[in-house]
């Protein structure tokens, strides 16, 4: 995941969670807002209830790893918080879970 992609200001996370809808999934609270900007961005909030700082971090970079092998649309910004039943799951299986709901919120570009 580039940097330029990033959601990184406290602000901006607030911005984007009070005033869009939440989209739940079983390892993941998902807050999309479309835009007329030509760029996508992601943030993502890993809590305490994950675990220690290892796992934490261990969680992050599997999302990014699944967030930076897809092509996506632009006009977007995504808040993905983590539940703490992923916890359970193995990375195919949160793989799986987060490209299908990428695709269900239709931010995947579709290849012709």
């Amino acid at each position: 995941m580039k940097k330029i992609n990033i959601v990184k200001k406290s602000q901006d996370f607030e911005k984007i969670i009070k005033n869009n809808k939440s989209y739940k999934s079983s390892y993941f609270f998902i807050y999309l807002q479309r835009h007329e900007n030509s760029i996508y961005h992601f943030g993502l909030s890993v809590g305490k209830k994950i675990g220690n700082a290892v796992r934490r971090n261990k969680v992050k970079r599997q999302i990014k790893e699944i967030i930076s092998e897809n092509d996506y649309q632009n006009n977007f910004d995504c808040i993905i918080i983590v539940r703490k039943e992923i916890n359970n799951h193995t990375f195919p299986e949160i793989k799986e879970e987060l490209n299908r709901v990428f695709k269900k919120l239709s931010i995947i570009k579709e290849n012709k």
